[in-house]
């Protein structure tokens, strides 16, 4: 890239910081800087992170099907093994059949996504987990390569997965991509949107999370209406908080506060602007909430100027340590629920092949039973849904099934065959992440010859 265009680049990348209310000196940062090569965009594209945030149990998820194999899992779960005749409408059959005549099935209550598999619009990422780099057994049990901190804590593994370190990480990959895409986009503050609260995932060296809730914009208590039944009150109120100040931290707070007002302003007149939805959202369900909230958003992504977005959403009760053929089945009745009503939206919008949602979550599960339970584990399986999803297949190798078998690190803890950084540099080259920015997003990606697992278009 030419110094010129670096040099309006890097215009462009302060004049964006400045509308989100990072002022000086703090935008003018080393980060930035070196971002002064910023990716731009001008067609639109969202990535929607699901977070099952507790450990989801990845064997009654995508449950072996094929006689062999599931005999196999059932006898190291007798006690919480999902009923193989309740699988037959869930079988996956994909367009490429895995060795050994080995099958998988979906959870009978994912029941609603087995349409998008097999319309080619969902693909399923077998044995997916945190690493630093490559990792064989003998090398984990030798402790001869570097692993991931603090395996099998939640908070932990939570932050890795999201940000490639432990609890107290700041900056997470979805972040780091918005930090290189917000220049493109209208107004920088929609580029990285939460609708499950604050999750490191979205946080970068200058992208800032915006926080919407299932209704729409979080207003200012005291300014959003009359303040104790006063207009007059409520506008002194917004005077004084977004005030100019010499001092630096009180003129950071106003510069920020006026960015959320104006923000609330910009997405209220833009959520207005959305028609309703033909597609039915299942009521009772926080995670279809949070979806329908972020397809609002991206039906609405020209009144809001967005040209790349990453999303987050969440959905917690998977650390089922006990009543496990009570309680997941019920969570994965939401998942599968909430995804189809998403992926039907945007199938509606027309723009099915410009959106991409993938699960993620702490851990998988042990294989072997913790009473009706399963344990903390390590690598898991997850789907990638969406129209530009080379879809109907699956990506990895199935592992064994097994207690302390070759796939694994004891009870059934699956050593991961394919890193997150794979995962998420195969999104964030879909995405528009250029092969050399590859590391700012995913530092430990130069540790893989295969940075590109293929499962998108």
């Amino acid at each position: 890239m030419s110094s010129e265009l670096s040099r309006r680049e890097f215009l462009k990348r302060a004049s964006a910081l400045s509308m989100t209310g990072i002022a000086a000196p703090f935008a003018l940062n080393l980060a930035a800087i070196g971002e002064a090569a910023a990716a731009t965009a001008t067609d639109y594209k969202a990535m929607v992170c699901v977070f099952l945030y507790g450990g989801n149990d990845y064997a009654n998820t995508l449950v072996p099907y094929d006689t062999a194999s599931y005999n196999l899992y059932s006898g190291l779960r007798p006690a919480i093994a999902t009923a193989r005749d309740s699988l037959t409408a869930t079988v996956l059959n994909p367009a490429l059949s895995l060795a050994n005549s080995r099958q998988y099935a979906l959870a009978p209550e994912l029941k609603d996504l087995v349409p998008i598999f097999n319309a080619g619009q969902m693909g399923v990422l077998l044995n997916v987990g945190t690493l630093i780099q490559p990792t064989t057994k003998t090398e984990y049990n030798a402790k001869s390569v570097p692993l991931p901190p603090k395996l099998f804590s939640h908070n932990d593994q939570q932050s890795v997965w999201q940000s490639s370190s432990p609890e107290g990480s700041t900056k997470g990959w979805g972040g780091r991509m918005g930090d290189l895409f917000a220049a493109s986009n209208g107004n920088a503050t929609f580029t990285c949107v939460s609708a499950a609260g604050n999750a490191v995932y979205l946080a970068g060296n200058t992208a800032i999370p915006y926080q919407v809730s299932t209704s729409g914009s979080i207003a200012i208590n005291g300014i959003k209406s009359t303040l104790f039944g006063s207009t007059a009150c409520a506008n002194a109120l917004r005077a004084s908080i977004t005030a100019n100040s010499n001092h630096i931290y009180e003129a950071e707070l106003a510069t920020i506060t006026k960015r959320s007002i104006d923000a609330d302003v910009q997405l209220k007149a833009a959520l207005a602007s959305v028609s309703e939805f033909t597609t039915v959202y299942p009521s009772g369900n926080s995670l279809a909430s949070q979806l329908k909230m972020v397809a609002k958003m991206i039906a609405g992504r020209n009144a809001l100027s967005a040209k790349r977005q990453v999303f987050f959403v969440s959905l917690g009760g998977f650390d089922t340590h006990d009543n496990i053929l009570t309680d997941h089945p019920v969570l994965m009745t939401k998942v599968g629920t909430a995804l189809n009503a998403f992926h039907s939206t945007m199938v509606e919008l027309g723009i099915s092949d410009k959106v991409t949602a993938f699960t993620a979550s702490d851990f998988g599960r042990t294989l072997t039973t913790d009473g009706d339970g399963s344990d903390h584990g390590w690598g898991s399986m997850h789907f990638v849904l969406g129209g530009a999803v080379n879809g109907k297949n699956y990506y990895g190798t199935p592992p064994a099934i097994a207690n302390n078998g070759p796939d694994d690190v004891g009870q059934g803890r699956l050593l991961p065959g394919i890193s997150v950084d794979q995962l998420g540099a195969t999104l964030a080259t879909w995405f528009g992440v250029s092969n050399s920015e590859l590391t700012t997003v995913l530092p430990n990606i130069s540790n893989y010859s295969l940075k590109n697992l293929g499962f998108m278009m």
